[in-house]
């Protein structure tokens, strides 16, 4: 039967004109992910670059720290010079009854001593005494002092408490555009794997959608010589379109993962790019572990992640707002001195100042009784600061298990991938023993079309295990904060 079986094989292949070793192919894994010579190989880190230059959440984040730079801009304009003036006058019925101007300087100073030089000239019929310049001096007066406070707002007021927390919001700024880069740098080689996945799994697919079409011609061909039954054909028919069907299933997910990915790429002129059928990512199942401890990434974590220095730096903020709630606790005395007419006088002259002569001095007080206001708003601030305190020992914990979880399943992960690589080539062995069989009249369509299941699900296991692991590493970077997890930024 068996010699029978050798010479019927024989002549099918002689009328054919076709060698059976040609008949069906089984390419190992290598041979099917080879791209083809036309195929332009995209990386993860071509990708990458082309997200930190042109997406536009990472050129929204890059305006963070100019948007800061104006915070503190604002702040210090509480400290600019200011140059006022007011002219007031009536003159009725050919009487001047009074023509008063006066113009002042203020230079407000870090520390709370405020220098003014102010010059009046008064006159009229009808002119406030207090109001009024010596004639022999023309009516005018130059006065040059300072106001102190020796109460409230001598350590810290508002105008100092502004500038400090405008320092601190350019720091903020920072970690937050790092964090805004790195969320987003995320989501895209989330979408980059699962393009990966998505291209692979159906290389892989379509490998098996040959094989199937190779079984069922050879199928036909052993009915016609009549070494098979017609429900072989049928069986080897269903086989053939089921796979026909999975291989345009793979086909739409692949193009719905390109899809996915092209939301992430922007050209230099801000116009949506789309990825090309040309492009295709390299496969790599050689994957490197970090060169960082699990313990190392931890500890960089506590000290430098966004979201960390985030809650941080708030609580400085809310730590000058407590500072200044406390100053306000205290009564404002405001102490203003003003030599008159010295050191220059309304001439343009210079002369020695005389502290017991030619001066006005002025005390103000104020001091609310029950401090029901700056009480609150003291308690209600030492409240923040305890409750951002809770959260950054809260939001710390969250850190420290994300990168413990994406270490852990990273690590133990790669072994899947050794293991999986391994079952591809034995699977892919079993299916060339069963089909060999086939060649020689021997085969069961049954056997083949389970390894061929099996091979096809450990190709496919093989690739999202990678894919995990990738992710895995990105999550990592992502948990511990690392600035653009790990990719070079764009100069």
């Amino acid at each position: 039967m068996r010699a029978r079986q050798y010479i019927l094989m024989l002549m099918g292949v002689l009328m054919a004109g076709i060698a059976p070793a040609q008949q069906i192919s089984i390419k190992s894994i290598q041979d099917i992910v080879t791209p083809p010579d036309t195929i332009e190989i995209f990386t993860l880190d071509d990708f990458a670059k082309v997200v930190l230059a042109n997406h536009p959440v990472v050129k929204q984040a890059d305006l963070l720290p100019d948007n800061a730079q104006q915070e503190i801009r604002l702040a210090k304009g509480m400290f600019d010079p200011k140059l006022t003036a007011n002219w007031d006058t009536k003159r009725y019925k050919d009487t001047e009854y009074y023509n008063i101007f006066n113009t002042a300087l203020k230079v407000p100073l870090w520390f709370p001593i405020d220098p003014k030089v102010s010059l009046e000239s008064n006159r009229g019929v009808f002119l406030n005494p207090e109001n009024t310049n010596p004639q022999s001096e023309d009516f005018r007066q130059i006065t040059a002092g300072v106001s102190l406070p020796i109460g409230r707002g001598l350590f810290i007021d508002s105008r100092r408490a502004a500038v400090k927390e405008a320092e601190l919001f350019v720091q903020i700024s920072d970690a937050e555009r790092i964090k805004m880069i790195n969320k987003v740098l995320l989501s895209a080689v989330k979408a980059y794997w699962d393009w990966y996945f998505g291209y692979f799994e159906f290389r892989m697919v379509d490998q098996s959608f040959n094989i199937s079409n190779d079984i069922f011609n050879l199928v036909k061909k052993d009915f016609e010589f009549g070494e098979l039954a017609a429900i072989d054909t049928v069986q080897a028919a269903i086989t053939f379109q089921n796979r026909s069907t999975e291989r345009q299933s793979a086909l739409i997910d692949f193009k719905r993962a390109s899809l996915q990915l092209s939301n992430f790429l922007w050209g230099e002129n801000e116009e949506p790019l789309e990825i090309q059928d040309n492009v295709a990512p390299v496969w790599d199942v050689a994957f490197q572990m970090p060169v960082e401890t699990m313990d190392s990434l931890v500890v960089y974590a506590i000290n430098n992640h966004p979201e960390l220095q985030k809650l941080d730096l708030k609580i400085q903020q809310l730590s000058v707002n407590e500072q200044l709630a406390k100053e306000n606790l205290k009564p404002r005395v405001d102490l203003n001195y003003n030599f008159i007419n010295s050191p220059i006088n309304y001439q343009g002259e210079f002369n020695n100042p005389v502290f017991n002569n030619n001066y006005k001095f002025g005390l103000e007080l104020e001091f609310p009784l029950f401090l029901r206001k700056e009480k609150g708003k003291l308690k209600q601030t030492q409240l923040k600061i305890d409750q951002t305190n809770y959260e950054s020992q809260y939001t710390a914990q969250q850190i420290v298990n994300e990168v413990e979880g994406a270490y852990f399943e990273m690590f133990n992960g790669r072994q899947m991938v050794s293991l999986l690589t391994q079952a591809v080539g034995n699977y892919e062995r079993l299916l060339q023993a069963e089909i060999f069989n086939l060649d020689l009249g021997e085969g069961d369509l049954f056997k083949i079309n389970f390894q061929q299941d099996e091979l096809l699900e450990a190709q496919i296991k093989l690739i999202k295990q990678q894919v995990n692991i990738e992710k895995s590493k990105a999550e990592l970077y992502w948990a511990a904060g690392v600035p653009y997890l790990k990719f070079i930024p764009n100069n």
